[in-house]
């Protein structure tokens, strides 16, 4: 469960809900409360009740699991402090579809399913934010099924460190070779010839249980353009939250 913070915050912000102004960012953060998770900690799991939304700030970063009949796990798309999980148009006590699991531990705000439709029937801002969320994370899904399908193995390992060290805000990676290929939905052989590669080429090198960027640039070079295209859809859609000003 998640463990309460009692203490004044000092964790960086949700991106998410900084796109709102104060009042009616407001309106949500008196309702939330804090938590801090670690890694491997499950959110949700398939067919739970979404009985809260959580915001990842700063380094916290989660993910979206899919189990197969094969008994397979596949990493669906990531979530950090850009987003958020659970209710995010629904009006939350939905049983859940994917598994909700924590990739890089940090601190979380939380909002309540019914508290956060309150917050929305009081600020129709509110509503439009949530609601161009839920079109960035279609835009995520859509391209990380065109990139699952057409780009090679190298390209989406670039890309994913690429997004984990963008997210976390340092090259340090708290990751096995194993996870990685999880993420990916690959053997763990395929991940760990990448990683050689990468690492004969100077782009990274591994430690026990994490993989250092040692070159963000060359390694952006080899990574397929996903990681741009979605991030560009964000910037312009939850950049017209608000109207222009007259």
């Amino acid at each position: 469960m998640p463990q309460p913070i009692t203490s004044p915050t000092t964790a960086p912000r949700s991106d998410l809900l900084a796109a709102l102004r104060p009042a009616d960012r407001a309106l949500i953060e008196h309702r939330c409360s804090e938590c801090e998770l670690g890694a491997g900690e499950v959110i949700y799991r398939r067919g739970d009740d979404v009985e809260y939304c959580y915001f990842p700030n700063g380094s916290a970063m989660c993910s979206f699991f899919v189990e197969l009949d094969c008994g397979a796990v596949v990493e669906t798309i990531p979530i950090g402090r850009e987003g958020a999980l659970g209710g995010v148009v629904s009006q939350g006590m939905l049983p859940a579809y994917a598994c909700a699991k924590v990739l890089h531990q940090g601190r979380f705000q939380r909002i309540a399913a019914g508290d956060l439709e309150e917050a929305k029937r009081g600020s129709p801002t509110i509503a439009n934010l949530f609601a161009r969320y839920a079109d960035c994370m279609m835009a995520q899904v859509f391209q990380s099924i065109a990139c699952n399908a057409v780009h090679t193995i190298e390209q989406r390992a670039a890309k994913w460190l690429g997004l984990a060290v963008d997210r976390i805000g340092r090259n340090d990676v708290t990751m096995t070779q194993e996870q990685l290929a999880s993420i990916m939905g690959i053997g763990r052989s395929y991940a760990s010839r990448v990683l050689q590669r990468f690492k004969h080429d100077g782009l990274v090198r591994t430690r026990r249980g994490r993989i250092e960027v040692l070159d963000r640039e060359a390694l952006h070079r080899r990574a397929c353009t996903c990681n741009d295209r979605v991030s560009a859809h964000f910037h312009k859609v939850l950049g017209g939250v608000y109207s222009a000003e007259p």
